[in-house]
């Protein structure tokens, strides 16, 4: 990861025994501002669509994929470029036929490190609909590769490292290769931004061959996103929420939580999971 996205600040260790002053490395947080350009070559339009709060680097896969997530994308052909405005502002060029809703995308986003839903202005904003369905009991996983997964994920976790601060969201095939891995302070955005990656690389859509393993909880948004992108197995390192659950149940994803160790609770669709 570039070293503009860890900075060392000077801190102070407190223990039993006394106090000891050194500099601690973090990652970086900086806002980054989603513009998109739409309409006709005659009458082009620009908004601003969203302010996310994310670590620095690969801001194109994150762009890429929080427009394919959010539903404003369908093929990674619409965008048809995507301008550096500022240090911290991308904007995407959408290309001239593509239908763009102004009311809908009027809600404003802003997404923080913590929530990546915050700011829609109603819960009917919330949902977005598939194009795809997972294939039902395809493909499958033999437990005794998931358990490795995590592992595997950490290891190739160089910020995380260095800092202790970062999520990591990564795609494995059904050999349990890593194929992808992005991260950021953000669940979601780690998510938006291997997702992203995939569709910049040429991966087909749907992505009905890979399991996505994310480092921290199952929120609904991230079953939301894996739904998006016709991810047949959602995998999580903590817990899953409520509604995530009645989510993977509704878009025929397995939704594997507590992945630790050799144990995990598998709360949809076990079939996939040999």
């Amino acid at each position: 990861m570039p070293p503009c996205n860890i900075t060392a600040v000077p801190t102070q260790t407190l223990t039993p025994a006394g106090t000891e002053a050194h500099t601690d490395k973090l990652v970086v947080e900086e806002p980054l501002e989603i513009r998109i350009a739409f309409g006709s070559i005659a009458y082009r339009q620009q908004m601003s669509l969203a302010v996310t709060m994310r670590t620095p680097g690969d801001d194109e896969d994150l762009v890429l994929g929080f427009l394919f997530t959010e539903g404003i994308l369908q093929r990674v052909d619409q965008a048809r470029e995507i301008r550096v405005l500022t240090e911290n502002t991308l904007v995407v060029e959408l290309d001239p036929a593509l239908p763009v809703d102004k009311h809908r995308l009027t809600r404003h986003l802003f997404t923080s490190s913590s929530c990546g839903i915050c700011g829609k202005a109603s819960l009917d904003a919330v949902q977005t609909v598939s194009c795809y369905y997972p294939t039902r009991g395809y493909p499958r996983w033999k437990r005794e590769l998931v358990f490795q997964l995590p592992s595997r994920l950490r290891l190739a976790q160089a910020a995380f490292e260095a800092t202790g601060g970062l999520h990591a969201t990564g795609l494995f095939d059904e050999q349990g290769s890593l194929v992808l891995i992005r991260e950021d302070v953000g669940r979601h955005n780690a998510a938006d931004k291997v997702i992203g990656a995939a569709l910049r690389k040429g991966e087909t859509l749907p992505f009905r061959h890979y399991l996505m393993l994310v480092s921290g909880r199952a929120s609904f948004e991230l079953v939301q996103k894996a739904a998006m992108a016709g991810l047949p197995c959602l995998a999580a390192v903590g817990a899953p929420s409520h509604l995530a659950v009645e989510m993977a149940q509704e878009a025929g994803i397995t939704l594997v939580g507590f992945l630790r160790g050799e144990r995990f609770n598998v709360y949809s669709y076990p079939e996939r999971i040999i």
